[in-house]
């Protein structure tokens, strides 16, 4: 998370209120990640957040939230097992208030992913609200506190794709193309296309060089492209960038 960027939208000083407490699980695949967010936002007394639990897939998602029944999900969308969506289809039954009375648990999607599709997924798959990894510490314990509340939270450029996702009757043109592609895939797609430097997508993702290349040749060899520049224009011309 940076400084630098806009956070989740409505954001009218929803912060804790004294003795307020929201309870949190931290779905994400990367440990550096997690930890960098424990630290933002993880000190009780001073932001009225307590994290609860951790899960670095589906299956440890599924087991964690079950178990600690939290009030808020910090849900990446990209996760080993089948992603974030499949996470909120098997704790669909948690969504709402329970026969003993207990709170629902609610979801917010911290992606580094700003991409319509994914947006669109995990809000139809009953998530409240998608903030992008680059919304600051203050502004995400705003919109986790949100969102415990029932609010729906996004940050401000994504609120658009929901908008025109639900106002509209058509269902979205299928894209062969694009679906022989992986999230992941997309995911550094998008942001070689972009202009990001292979160290830049690395950092983004928190992942290798080494990985960065192995995507980018096989996103380049699935479409039929021969370099970066095809692809930039290939990306540009499906407004994918």
């Amino acid at each position: 998370m940076t400084d630098d960027a806009a956070g989740g939208v409505p954001v009218s000083g929803a912060g804790p209120e004294e003795g307020r407490r929201v309870r949190v699980v931290l779905v994400d695949d990367h440990r550096m990640f997690r930890a960098g967010v424990q630290a933002e936002i993880g000190v009780t007394d001073e932001t009225g957040v307590e994290v609860v639990g951790e899960a670095a897939d589906v299956e440890q998602a599924v087991t964690v939230i079950t178990a600690t029944r939290p009030e808020v999900v910090l849900l990446d969308v990209h996760l080993p097992g089948g992603g974030g969506v499949e996470v909120l289809r098997r704790c669909a039954g948690l969504m709402g208030e329970s026969a003993s009375g207990e709170a629902p648990v609610r979801f917010l999607a911290l992606s580094v992913s700003d991409a319509a599709e994914d947006v669109i997924g995990v809000i139809r798959g009953g998530a409240r609200g998608y903030v992008t990894k680059t919304i600051t510490g203050s502004d995400l314990v705003d919109a986790i506190f949100q969102v415990s509340e029932g609010d729906a939270v996004f940050s401000p450029r994504l609120a658009g794709f929901v908008l025109d996702a639900f106002a509209s009757t058509d269902a979205p043109p299928v894209d062969e193309d694009l679906d022989r592609l992986t999230q992941r895939e997309r995911e550094v797609l998008r942001l070689i296309a972009r202009g990001y430097a292979y160290k830049e997508v690395a950092k983004q993702l928190y992942i290798s060089v080494k990985t960065v290349e192995s995507h980018v040749s096989a996103v380049l060899r699935k479409l039929q492209l021969s370099n970066r520049h095809e692809l930039t224009r290939w990306a540009t011309a499906r407004r994918l960038v």
